[in-house]
């Protein structure tokens, strides 16, 4: 069961499809929300640009339009926190608090930064997964959002999960099993390459793995067409050559037009969700 949700914001558009996941999974859980900014300590606080929570449920019909602030907490059952954060460098004030804090999912926007600009600004929402360990969702520039913004309903039909030899992915099955069972979903496991991993189910008998050639990245891509929702392991590091060229997950989560749940791993073992 999830605890704590975080979320960081920059207050611009793009970051309104990220704010509702993480509302709805808030919501979901029964648990508490973070919202988070970071800002020059130098400059002044910004509270009235913070995400609007009471006005989405009001929209999603969850509170009476004369609700007051503090009825969110008595009507639903989530605790909203909003947090400024002060630190000149947006990823070491968010990678501070996460690691402070221990958030079990972080809910964010990628602008999906490529070429030049990843060495000026690399992207924040990939860093901060992969160094502070925690799974996070992560909503790219072309990701159709599962959760309806004007009703707040769930659309999640189908969920790809690409799986390779490294980072290992069997310890990612019941993670995978425990956060989606209340959800009838269909969960695709899928190979690009000549030899598949073995993955097994809670009992021991193997899974179905779908195997399939051709480049991994552009493969991905198509396959993800059809899917609501991507998961993807994703090795805990960060070094020359993902700024260079990227990561697999840096360059899905550019692409792909549905959001991607990364799920850190350290060595061979999974975070927990």
């Amino acid at each position: 069961m999830i605890q704590s949700i975080a979320h960081p914001t920059d207050f611009s558009p793009e970051g309104q499809a990220a704010f509702e996941h993480a509302l709805y999974l808030a919501l979901a859980n029964r648990c508490q929300l973070n919202l988070l900014h970071v800002h020059d300590p130098r400059a002044d606080a910004q509270w009235d640009r913070f995400p609007h929570v009471r006005a989405t449920l009001q929209r999603w019909g969850l509170l009476a339009a004369d609700a007051e602030p503090e009825d969110i907490a008595t009507v639903t059952g989530i605790d909203v926190r909003k947090v400024e954060i002060r630190d000149i460098e947006t990823g070491d004030g968010l990678t501070r608090f996460l690691a402070d804090h221990c958030p079990d999912l972080i809910v964010m926007a990628s602008h999906g930064r490529t070429g030049l600009s990843r060495w000026l600004a690399p992207s924040v929402s990939t860093d901060v997964a992969r160094e502070t360990i925690i799974p996070t969702l992560i909503l790219g520039p072309l990701a159709r959002p599962f959760v309806d913004s004007m009703t707040g309903n769930l659309h999640l039909a189908s969920v790809l999960v690409p799986v390779d030899h490294a980072p290992a992915p069997q310890g990612a099955v019941p993670h995978l099993k425990s956060l989606l069972e209340s959800v009838d979903v269909g969960i695709d496991f899928l190979h690009v390459g000549p030899v598949a991993p073995v993955l097994l189910d809670g009992h021991g008998a193997p899974l179905a793995v779908r195997r399939i050639e051709g480049p991994v990245v552009d493969t991905l891509l198509d396959q993800a067409r059809q899917a609501s929702l991507v998961v993807m392991p994703m090795a805990a590091r960060r070094d020359l050559l993902d700024l260079v060229r990227g990561s697999t997950t840096d360059r899905v989560v550019r692409e792909v037009t549905c959001p991607v749940l990364a799920l850190p791993t350290t060595g061979d073992v999974p975070i927990s969700l």
